[in-house]
């Protein structure tokens, strides 16, 4: 697959995760800027801070939706171009891609992934300042192996249960896709791909390095308490 491709899909992939969606619906709804609220950040917990839990919840599910229509976007043009660069038999059925093919295809996917994370945590449309990209992740990590996603938001679910701290849950789960993407689908977890899935958990937990701070001091909010994020 041409060089040119993965940088054509890292550039949708960056532009659709950059879309502000907590900073668009609480500034058509609510005519304020969510930056000025809580914790300045544009993700869902933020917007849920200015008391409008239904413009929380759109935010939640358009993270998710831009992270995961741009991971499937790449996944299906890399099937695309595996099917029609495969050598096909006159008279006999179609013949299944080669794995090295469909390799390419989740190497383009995890591009996109990890440039969809990069868009939405620097958006270029509020100065490159953004979220913490869990929404964005889950909806990333949803289209690359739901699997995966049932066992670490099991994880997630417990810490949160033992914890009741969001941000410690969001670490774990976060630092535990690529390992359990590695064990469920060992075939498609080539180097590169292993390498942008991770970079994609690092980013997230860098964006939750105030949060480590306030869990190192014991000073972070735990789950319905009104504190920054």
């Amino acid at each position: 697959m041409p060089i040119s491709i993965y940088v054509i899909f890292a550039v949708i992939a960056y532009l659709l995760g950059s879309i502000p969606f907590g900073y668009i619906l609480v500034r058509l709804f609510l005519g304020a800027d969510v930056r000025q609220t809580g914790s300045g950040n544009i993700g869902a917990t933020n917007v849920a801070r200015t008391g409008a839990k239904g413009l929380a919840v759109a935010t939640l599910l358009l993270d998710m939706l831009k992270g995961f229509l741009a991971v499937s976007l790449a996944y299906a043009y890399g099937m695309i171009h595996a099917v029609r660069n495969t050598p096909q038999v006159s008279g006999l059925p179609p013949s299944s891609p080669q794995p090295s093919a469909i390799h390419e295809a989740f190497a383009l996917a995890g591009i996109a992934a990890f440039f969809a994370i990069i868009g939405h945590i620097f958006t270029v449309w509020l100065r490159f300042k953004g979220g913490k990209g869990v929404a964005t992740g889950l909806g990333v990590f949803l289209a690359l192996a739901p699997k995966a996603v049932l066992i670490v938001l099991g994880v997630f679910l417990i810490v949160v249960a033992l914890t009741r701290y969001i941000s410690l849950a969001s670490m774990v789960a976060a630092a535990l896709f690529p390992l359990v993407f590695y064990f469920l689908q060992p075939t498609h977890a080539t180097p590169g791909v292993l390498i942008m899935i991770s970079g994609v958990s690092l980013l997230i937990i860098y964006r939750h390095k105030s949060n480590i701070g306030r869990l190192l001091s014991g000073t972070e909010s735990r789950f319905g308490s009104k504190a920054k994020e």
